[in-house]
């Protein structure tokens, strides 16, 4: 008999957020919803936050760069 097992994994993030929502429904913490869903969301958050920083930054550089051009002539 050839038996499989399946090993199911569970992230720190995912598992941060189920005890989370444990806390929050079982009314332990009186946080916000958002604050308890910051673990499922929170670094997809961090990784678009970094990218329109880096876009602003590239903006405000080319900017500078044409302001510098105009004064150069």
């Amino acid at each position: 008999m050839n038996s499989q097992t399946k090993h199911i994994t569970i992230s720190f993030p995912g598992s941060l957020f189920i005890v989370f929502l444990v806390l929050k429904l079982t009314n332990v913490i009186d946080w916000p919803w958002w604050i308890v869903t910051c673990p499922i969301w929170g670094g997809f958050a961090i990784i678009v936050a970094f990218v329109v920083l880096a876009i602003a930054l590239n903006l405000l550089i080319s900017i500078i760069e044409l302001i510098f051009d105009l004064f150069d002539k």
